[in-house]
């Protein structure tokens, strides 16, 4: 598929900010197409590595539902406004990515996933090991992996 360029190109990243931003950002939006054809988006958990967006989930619901009928998906951050000295507006930055998502379903690579997310999320010292001992049969991961990305720096105002 042709992905559409960016049509205010002179405001757009590199890729290499684009995967800088992603590795950063604690938070992003997943959309995916829901119940009836409409839109069906959740803000996220995730991690990025190697051209992969890896998410933790539960085992049913909404979201799995919908990737079950469409494996297709767009995922959107933001990374934290900057205000310049003597603005009253804002600089952001926001990268919007594309691709298809799989559940991982090998037992090496689920843990290896739970492992990445879970360094990312736990507070230092906490004993990610025990819970996901204890609870990682309990979550899904899944991979997107990304098909197309841009980035975009906004000047709000």
């Amino acid at each position: 598929m042709e992905f559409r360029h960016l049509r205010r190109f002179k405001q757009q990243l590199p890729d290499e900010e684009c995967e800088a931003i992603l590795k950063e950002a604690y938070r992003g939006f997943l959309s995916v197409v829901g119940d009836g054809g409409y839109p069906y988006t959740i803000p996220i958990n995730f991690v990025y590595a190697d051209g992969h967006i890896y998410f933790h989930s539960a085992l049913e619901g909404h979201k799995m539902d919908a990737l079950k009928a469409c494996d297709k998906a767009c995922f959107t951050v933001i990374d934290q406004p900057v205000q310049e000295p003597g603005d009253w507006w804002y600089h952001v930055r926001s990268v919007v990515c594309f691709g298809k998502i799989t559940v991982v379903k090998d037992a090496e690579e689920h843990l290896s996933k739970l492992r990445l997310i879970g360094g990312k999320y736990f507070p230092e010292g906490y004993d990610m090991d025990g819970d996901i001992q204890k609870n990682g049969h309990r979550a899904a991961i899944l991979d997107m992996r990304v098909e197309h990305m841009t980035g975009k720096r906004v000047k709000e105002n």
